[in-house]
C-alpha cells in the first residue's frame, strides 16, 4: 500500500532540487545549455570580440537561467586584473566630496567595476600613501585619489608606479592625470555676476585655504575684481559651515557700505543670510548674495540662493572613464579639460540698490527685481 503522506509530499515538492541543497552552476553548465564549449563561456565572461554575437547572447541567456556568476578570483587569474578600482577619500559630510564618491561608485558599477574605499580622517601625506599603498596590497586594477588637500595630494607624487592613478579635485602640479572642476571659473562668473548688477564692489567669504578649491575661488574672486577695476575689500576666511557664514555675516551686515557678497559654498551662505536678515539688512533689495556648489536646498532658501552649480556626479563619472581608459590602453592618458561649472540665478541677487533708483528716477527699470540687469 503506497504511503499517501509520502505521495502528497512528493507531488508538493517543487520541480528541481530544493534552494539550500542545489548545486552551484559553473562555466560547463553554461557551455552545454547554450551548446558551446567552455571556452567560449569563458570568451564571453572576458568581454573577448572573437565571438558571434548570437552565440554571445546564447551564453548570456544561459548564464542568467542557470544564475551563474563567474569567481572573479578565478577571473582575475585568467585576466590579470580584479575588475577592482581603489579610491582613497576623506570621511566627511560636505557636500561636494560626497557627491564626488556617490558619481564613482555609480560609474565603476556601470563600467563592471567593484569598489574598495579607504576613508581617511586626515588627508595628510603619510595618510594617502598608507591608503594607496593598502589598496595596492589588495590588488586594485587602478586608484582613483579624491585629494583636495595640498599635503595629501602631494603624497601622490610618491605612489607605486605600477598602479594607474587618477586625482580628483588636486591641482596640476602632482604628477598624476587630474579630473577637476574649474574653479577659478566658477568664482569669476560669480563675482562678476554681481558686478555687472552694478555693485561696486563685492566681497569675499573664502573656505579653509589649506582647501585647493578655496585658494582657488579666491584666485577667481580677485581677478574678476581687478578686471573690473573695482575696490578690493579684505578677504574673510571661514571653515564651510553655516557657523562661520553667520558670525562672519553678522559683521558685514553691521556695515551699509556691503552690498554684495560671493560665498564659497552655500553652507556658508545660509549663515550670511540669516545674519543679514537679523541686521535688518533685506535680500535682495540690499545686499546680494551669491553661494558655491547648488546643494540640494539651495532653491529653498530664504529667498531662493543664487549660486554656482557644480556637477560632482559627473566629474565622478569621469574620473572613473579617465581611469578606465587608462587601464584600457585606450589613448586617455591626458585628462580632460576641467569642467565647467554654471551660475544659476535665482532670488538672493539684484541691481545694486543705487543702480535701481537712479534707472527709477529716469522711468526706467522697477527697483527691486532679483537678479535683472
Amino acid at each position: 500500500m503506497k504511503d499517501s503522506n509520502a505521495e502528497a509530499h512528493r507531488h508538493a515538492e517543487p520541480v528541481g532540487e530544493p534552494f539550500l541543497t542545489r548545486r552551484r552552476a559553473v562555466m560547463a553548465d553554461v557551455g552545454r545549455l547554450a551548446g558551446v564549449s567552455h571556452q567560449t563561456v569563458s570568451r564571453v565572461i572576458n568581454g573577448s570580440p572573437h565571438v558571434r554575437a548570437q552565440t554571445r547572447q546564447r551564453v548570456l541567456e544561459a548564464m542568467l537561467e542557470l544564475g551563474y556568476r563567474p569567481n572573479s578570483a578565478a577571473r582575475a587569474l585568467v585576466t590579470g586584473r580584479s575588475q577592482t578600482l581603489g579610491v582613497v577619500s576623506f570621511d566627511t559630510t560636505l557636500y561636494g566630496p560626497a557627491s564626488t564618491l556617490f558619481g564613482i561608485e555609480r560609474a565603476a558599477h556601470e563600467a563592471g567595476y567593484f569598489i574598495i574605499v579607504a576613508s581617511l580622517k586626515v588627508l595628510d601625506r603619510r595618510s594617502v600613501s598608507e591608503a594607496v599603498e593598502r589598496l595596492c596590497r589588495q590588488g586594485v586594477d587602478g586608484i582613483l585619489a579624491i585629494t583636495p588637500y595640498d599635503e595629501g595630494a602631494d603624497a601622490l607624487l610618491h605612489a607605486p608606479g605600477d598602479v594607474p592613478l587618477v586625482a580628483v579635485e588636486a591641482g596640476p602640479d602632482h604628477g598624476v592625470p587630474v579630473v577637476a572642476i574649474d574653479q577659478v571659473a566658477g568664482a569669476q562668473s560669480a563675482t562678476r555676476h554681481l558686478l555687472d548688477l552694478g555693485h561696486e564692489t563685492v566681497w569675499h567669504i573664502a573656505g579653509a585655504l589649506d582647501f585647493l578649491e578655496s585658494r582657488d575661488r579666491v584666485h577667481g574672486w580677485r581677478s574678476a575684481i581687478e578686471a573690473a577695476g573695482a575696490p578690493q575689500p579684505p578677504l574673510l576666511t571661514g571653515d564651510w559651515s553655516a557657523r562661520a557664514g553667520y558670525d562672519l555675516g553678522r559683521g558685514l551686515a553691521s556695515d551699509t557700505s556691503v552690498t554684495a557678497v560671493f560665498v564659497a559654498n552655500d553652507q556658508m551662505a545660509l549663515g550670511v543670510l540669516r545674519a543679514m536678515q537679523e541686521g535688518g539688512r533685506r535680500i535682495p533689495e540690499e545686499v546680494s548674495v551669491v553661494g558655491f556648489d547648488d546643494i540640494p536646498e539651495a532653491p529653498y532658501f530664504l529667498p531662493p540662493l543664487t549660486t554656482v552649480r557644480q556637477d560632482f556626479d559627473h566629474m565622478g563619472s569621469q574620473s572613473v572613464r579617465q581611469l578606465v581608459g587608462m587601464l584600457e590602453a585606450a589613448g586617455s592618458a591626458h585628462p580632460p579639460a576641467p569642467l565647467r561649472p554654471e551660475l544659476i540665478v535665482r532670488a538672493s541677487t539684484a541691481v545694486a540698490a543705487r543702480v535701481a533708483r537712479a534707472r527709477a528716477s529716469i522711468g526706467g527699470v522697477t527697483p527691486g527685481g532679483p537678479g535683472t540687469h
